[in-house]
């Protein structure tokens, strides 16, 4: 009876020390959407749900990050990733193929695999990171008196970003393959206001918890697709649909927490008229 006992209690231990190591967290929604000027008599306002997992399992430098769409008859897995660090070597292993094409306007034409391995080392160079991954691809990152810097040198086109916060302003540029865009933020007597180089504004009020967002899209015009190939080495990469032109809009959201623990929020959007109710909650 004691060596039962005491088996029972080892194994007790066991499994708390195994959760221990374990998060779980989520976010589920519920929305209502009256579809506004642009709905037909079929569809003249539609409800929506979604629901989402994440297990997050720790051991020492080891973290596994698993995530699942759980709406419907059975969940679906939307990642799972694996990081550890041996000295000053990081390796983070993507095992779940994300589905990248998009029949969308603009979206990418051929699909491409994204599961990978990725090793980084901190190099003793000014305090630089240098990457490598399966693909190829080398990379080199750092912060340099405030200023973040990241290229990567990839068949065909290379990208480089940057960032830095002067003087109460962040700005970030981006330049892939020879295109670069931009984005400035900065807060004026409470107000968040950003400018991206697409000509698009946003501006947030309020306090957190409690909060008015206001954004503009600027007048998009149309582009041809771009061809691309099977594996995405060419000018091109995996390729690129057409981009249909669309006239300016504006949307304006408000979002209020409850002492419940959920969020309630309202969306107008001016290009259809239409107006969105949302009941969220996090966990």
């Amino acid at each position: 009876m004691k060596k039962l006992i005491a088996l029972f209690a080892a194994s007790t231990v066991a499994s708390t020390a195994a959760v221990a190591g374990i998060a779980l967290s989520g976010t589920a929604s519920v929305s209502y959407d009256d579809n506004g000027s642009g709905s037909a008599a079929a569809n003249a306002s539609k409800t929506s749900y979604d629901a989402d997992l994440s297990v997050v399992g720790t051991t020492g430098t080891t973290t596994v990050t698993i995530g699942m769409d759980v709406n419907g008859a059975s969940a679906a897995i939307t990642g799972a990733d694996m990081a550890t660090t041996i000295g000053p070597v990081t390796i983070a292993a993507d095992m779940f193929d994300n589905l990248t094409l998009t029949t969308a306007t603009g979206g990418q034409t051929l699909e491409s695999t994204d599961t990978g391995v990725t090793v980084s080392l901190d190099a003793p160079i000014g305090d630089a990171t240098i990457g490598l991954d399966n693909s190829g691809n080398v990379s080199v990152s750092g912060t340099w008196s405030g200023v973040t810097l990241s290229h990567t040198i990839k068949d065909g086109s290379d990208t480089t970003t940057g960032s830095a916060s002067i003087a109460g302003m962040d700005v970030s540029i981006t330049n892939d393959g020879g295109s670069s865009t931009w984005s400035l933020g900065t807060t004026v007597s409470g107000v968040d206001l950003t400018l991206a180089s697409s000509k698009a504004i946003t501006a947030a009020f309020g306090l957190s918890g409690n909060t008015m967002t206001i954004s503009h899209t600027a007048e998009r015009k149309s582009a041809a697709a771009k061809v691309g190939t099977a594996n995405g080495d060419g000018a091109n990469g995996y390729g690129k649909n057409s981009v249909a032109s669309k006239a300016s809009f504006t949307t304006v959201a408000i979002s209020r927490d409850l002492t419940s623990g959920a969020a309630l929020s309202a969306t107008y959007d001016s290009s259809n008229e239409s107006l969105t109710l949302k009941a969220s909650v996090a966990f």
